[in-house]
This record gives structure tokens, sequence and C-alpha cells, in this order.
């Protein structure tokens, strides 16, 4: 940790400028804020370090931070950089803005089959990365699993987790009671994975049924029927389902379904995206393979490349690293898995509901130019990279695409200060066959037949000092359709 004192309060303020208030925890606060150099938003959770009384309190902290700055995965909370003053302790996490996985069942109740699964399988993923890097996390609930913009899983809150040793048990009676194993609430020996294993279970039920196997108001009640594995299963629930569900709730740990077991079940494969059917690598496997993009950007921003591999090598905090770090999880959001293109293919245009194999990305770049002190427009560049590319302020860049799609009739919501979902609707008008000129573009049209709609989601994303991407990717409706938009669309903006 960061312990220089004052300098730590210039560090936070040279670094980061602080927003509204998230949230309040026992300890503190949490606030959202922008990395100044980067641009890019983050979480600080502010502990203040008198209401940490006890020192079994600091520990908790301390464990926290201590496993969450080795972890490395897309499906696990990151933690970017903590400083510390006599005061308080600032920790800087990955910003998760779409809430807890809790409230999302809550609001919706039972989830569809396809969507539990995919929640699932990114649950999965992150649980076994901890297990192998010889952590357990003791207290997986749905209020622990929060859901980034994209509708992906973030395992977070490692303060009851706790490292496996080779040969030692734990034996601490923690987390939730109604998503702990019956070992734990026996105040038994365990050794770890077994117990997460066993609240996923309980966390895949909740998903596919809105409630959870084991509940009572009355705690020996409960503990009751956790011990004797004592629970119903809905009729709705499918025969895959019905047959994973019980291996992971076996009460006798040593017949309990494994993680890898869980991998080879037949429900979970289905339509399990690339990124994710291969194991989960080391917590040190990044290292091996550093990018070296990302450590371009960063150089430009004034840093020495000797430094700054050093650092990264050897796990030193500072500005160089949180830096890097930062830009290589918002690299159009896209590549920041383990699996680089086979992550960005499988896993970004996912959101819940749609299969990550149906869905299509569109990778097309354009440089920017301005002619003669005239207005900014789209320039064709040489190099190909995803999206829309351009070093327009990003206000001037969104007026000119919003204007564009307003010629092109998209119905839009905002969902973010550049991030938008979109609606367009292609008319194919009569039965004997016309002809639609929609700014000079022919179309052939049916008149019987209802407009097909294509959904899609726009981003404006800042990759470098001065230097933005804009990145269409589709959510439902025909890929071709979708292509021949976005063919539309950079044709319409070359010509504004």
């Amino acid at each position: 940790m960061d312990g220089r004192g004052g300098n730590a309060v210039d560090a936070l303020q040279r670094n980061y400028r602080l927003g509204k208030t998230l949230g309040h925890g026992s300890f503190g606060k949490v606030k959202i804020a922008e990395h100044l150099l980067t641009g890019y938003k983050v979480a600080v959770k502010i502990l203040n370090r008198r209401k940490m009384k006890t020192p079994d309190m600091e520990e908790k902290v301390r464990r926290e931070i201590k496993i969450c700055r080795l972890f490395v995965h897309p499906h696990i909370i990151r933690l970017y950089e903590v400083i510390e003053t006599p005061a308080d302790i600032f920790v800087v996490m990955e910003y998760v803005k779409a809430g807890e996985l809790f409230d999302y069942i809550v609001e919706k109740g039972r989830l569809q089959e396809d969507e539990a699964r995919h929640f699932f399988q990114q649950i999965i993923s992150g649980v076994e990365y901890c297990h192998k890097n010889m952590v357990v996390h003791r207290d997986l609930k749905p209020e622990n699993l929060l859901l980034d913009a994209r509708g992906n899983v973030k395992i977070a809150d490692f303060g009851l987790s706790n490292v496996m040793r080779d040969g030692h048990f734990l034996k601490t009676s923690c987390g939730s009671p109604n998503y702990a194993a019956p070992e734990v609430v026996s105040g038994k020996l365990y050794s770890g994975p077994e117990v997460d294993v066993w609240s996923c279970g309980v966390i895949l039920y909740a998903l596919l049924c809105g409630t959870l196997p084991f509940d009572d108001e009355n705690i020996p009640n409960l503990f009751k029927k956790i011990k004797g594995g004592i629970y119903t299963l809905p009729s709705h629930l499918s025969a895959g389902a019905r047959d994973l569900i019980p291996r992971m709730l076996v009460v006798d740990p040593m017949k309990r379904i494994t993680i890898s077991e869980i991998r080879q079940h037949h429900w979970f494969k289905v339509h399990l995206p690339r990124y994710l059917a291969v194991p989960s690598p080391d917590a040190n496997h990044h290292l091996k393979k550093l990018d070296e993009e990302v450590i371009q950007q960063v150089m430009r921003m004034g840093f020495d490349k000797t430094q700054l591999l050093e650092s990264l090598q050897n796990r030193i905090q500072n500005d160089a690293t949180v830096a890097y770090y930062l830009l290589y999880d918002n690299r159009s959001l896209v590549a920041s898995g383990y699996l680089g293109a086979e992550f960005m293919e499988s896993m970004e245009p996912c959101s819940p509901g749609f299969h990550p194999e149906d869905d299509l990305q569109v990778s097309v770049t354009y440089g920017f130019s301005q002619d003669n002190g005239s207005r900014p427009h789209l320039a064709r560049d040489r190099n190909w990279l995803v999206g829309l590319q351009t070093a327009a302020q990003p206000r001037v860049l969104m007026n000119q695409v919003l204007g564009t799609l307003q010629e092109l009739n998209v119905r839009w919501k905002k969902i973010g200060h550049y991030n938008m979902k979109c609606l367009w609707l292609h008319i194919l008008e009569s039965d004997s066959i016309t002809t639609n000129h929609v700014n000079d573009h022919l179309y052939l049209a049916h008149e019987a037949t209802p407009p097909t709609a294509l959904k899609f989601e726009l981003q404006l994303y800042k990759v470098r000092e001065e230097r933005y991407v804009l990145d269409l990717q589709r959510v439902s409706g025909p890929q071709v359709l979708f292509l021949e938009f976005c063919a539309l669309l950079v044709v319409m903006l070359e010509a504004s």
C-alpha cells in the first residue's frame, strides 16, 4: 500500500477528480471518480480508519486488498490502486455501474434459462480463477456479484476470502447463512473450493427459480434444512438444470461436483463463449504477454518504458502501472480478457438474453482531418482498427454522428454520456416491388412485409489522449442488415 501520508492526499487530488457518492458501507463510502490521465471512470472506496475499531476489521480490509491486487480476470472486480493517509484508506477499483445481480433477480424474478446460464458461466469462470490462485471466496451470493454496463458479471467483496494452503483446512464459519454449505454452518473443517461450489449451486437455483432453495426466518430451522439438504426443484426447470443443481447441493462435500466437472456438464456447455471454454489462467499469466499497444500509449503520456515494465513485473503500484491497467481494461472494453481477440469476438457483443456467438461487431477505422478551419470531418485512414477512430473532440463527433442518425431515421435512447441504444427500422413496402429513395440510397420494398427491426449499441471510447473510437455493436436483428446499416452510416459520415 501507498503510505505516503500528506503526499498521498496530493497523489489522490493530482490523479483523480472525485464525484458523487455511490453508496455507504460499514467503514466508509464509495464515490465515483475520473482518472484524469486516461479519462476513465473508477470507483473509490474511502475507508475511515476510526470506523475500523478492531484489528480484525482492518485485517479484513487488508485481506481484500491483497487478494484483489493479484487478480486480472474479466469477471473479477479490478483493484487499481491503494492510497493510505493517517485518517483514511482510498481503494481505487473498477467502476461497475449496473448494480448487483441480487437487484436484477429481484426486479426480473426468475430468469430465462439462457440468460441464467450466461451469468452462471461467467461466475464459474471467475470462481475457477480464484481457486487456481489458491483463494476461496467463502461469501458468494448475488449481492457480491456486480453487473457491468453490458450485463457481464464481476465478482466482488473478497473480505471474507482466505488463501488456501496444501494440507491445511479452514474452520471459520462465515458468509451469508442462506448460501453457506452444510460443513460451514456445522463448524466442520473444510478445504475451501467445495464451499464455493455449494454457494454457486444456491446462486444458480436463485437465477432459475427467483427464490432460494434454503430459506427460513428461524436460523436454527434454516441450518437444519441446509444440513439435511432439504429443498425442492420446481417443475419448470429443464432436465439439464434439474441434473446439475442437485450435483452441486450435495451435503457430503467429498461427493459434491467440482468446478472442473461443472465445466464438463452438458447444461453448462450450451452457448459457451470461446473465451470461457478454456480453463482460467493463473494470476501471473497476463505478465507473460504484456500489451505492447497499451505500453506505447502509456509511454506517450510521458512515462519511461523500462521503469513501466519493471513496475509491472514486480507488481509495483505507481502512476504508470495504474494508467497501464486502466487503458488495458478499457481498450474499447473489448480485448481486456485473457484470450485477447477471442475475448473480443465472443464476449463483448453479449448482453443478457442474447447468445454471444450470434452477435456481430463492426471493424472499420477512420482518421480525423479539418479543412482550412472549416468544420471537422471524417477522412479515410490506412490503418484498420475496431470502430470509427477520430481525433475530434467527443462532443463535436457525437453531434455529427447524431445528425447522421437522425437523417437515417434512427431512434435512440441515451444510457451514458457517449453511449446509446439505437433502433433502426428497415421498411419493406409493397408486394408489387416498388423503390424507396432514402438519402439517395435505393431500396426494394414489399408492401405487406412488416419492417425489420435492427437494434444496436453505439459507444464512444477514449483510447488515448485526444483520440477516440466510435464503436457499434449489434444487439438484435439480421447480421446482413447490420452490415448494410454500418456501410450506409460510414458513407454518410464521410460525405458530411
